[in-house]
């Protein structure tokens, strides 16, 4: 565990894995670096795999203030500016996503090629979830964080596998950073910069996912100048990890023949 400074002084703590060229790995919304614990090893045939903890997670500093997927992205910058590197592969997946476009458009020299999985473009392009998926969040506990597990999960994975489950969110996340990480999420609109995009891009979603409408995957791929679209059928919003026989190699077969470009 390492940590980073921002230009406004907030410590972001990283951790970096593997050898070889640097793929960042950007995790969803009120969610730590364990987001990736599932997949990680995947990466390390071909890249090391460099994560972070956003501002507000994990042991990152938790300023309460207003946090942004452009603000994000701006820690994912100073942090590889901490390591010395100049040019990254980037696959961020849900809130993560965000700040990859983010990432790609406003910083174009410095990201390679880009993933992005199970995301949106927000705004009054991006398509928001439906009110039943909206009520089955607000009900109390334990029955919203049920709701939540079967939206990332199916019903099989479920019924085999017992956790634990490290895309609910940090446990340890102070409630006010939660509520700075869903309004950053909320009022995210890259619609405008996503055709200043210039690295070829590859976008993921499951067919079945509610909590993030896999209708957001062709408004991306169609927007973004350089883009291509894979829709992993029956996957919810974490195919990355239900999906990962699929997934991964998708993933890892597109940077490979990015890189040869």
């Amino acid at each position: 565990m390492r940590h980073a400074t921002t230009s406004d002084g907030v410590r972001i703590a990283y951790q970096i894995e593997g050898q070889g060229p640097p793929l960042v790995l950007l995790s969803g919304q009120a969610n730590d670096h364990h987001w990736w614990d599932g997949v990680r090893n995947d990466f390390h045939s071909a890249h090391s795999t460099l994560t972070l903890d956003y501002r507000g997670t994990g042991e990152s500093d938790k300023p309460d203030q207003p946090y942004s997927t452009a603000g994000f992205a701006q820690d994912v910058i100073a942090v590889l500016d901490e390591l010395g590197i100049d040019r990254a592969d980037i696959y961020g997946t849900s809130m993560g996503g965000r700040v990859a476009q983010h990432l790609a458009a406003r910083y174009p020299d410095r990201v390679g090629a880009l993933v992005l999985g199970c995301t949106s473009p927000g705004g009054t392009h991006g398509i928001e979830r439906d009110n039943e998926v909206r009520k089955s969040l607000a009900q109390p506990q334990p029955a919203a964080r049920q709701a939540l597990l079967e939206l990332m999960y199916t019903p099989a994975w479920l019924a085999t596998h017992q956790g634990p489950y490290n895309t609910l969110g940090d446990p340890d996340m102070p409630a006010y950073a939660k509520r700075r990480h869903l309004a950053a999420s909320n009022q995210h609109d890259a619609w405008d910069i996503l055709p200043d995009i210039a690295a070829p891009t590859l976008v993921l979603h499951g067919t079945d996912d509610r909590f993030n409408p896999a209708a957001n995957a062709p408004l991306l791929a169609q927007r973004i100048p350089f883009a291509s679209m894979h829709l992993i059928p029956g996957a919810r919003h974490a195919y990355f990890e239900e999906f990962r026989a699929i997934a991964s190699p998708l993933a890892l077969d597109f940077l490979a023949t990015a890189r040869q470009r």
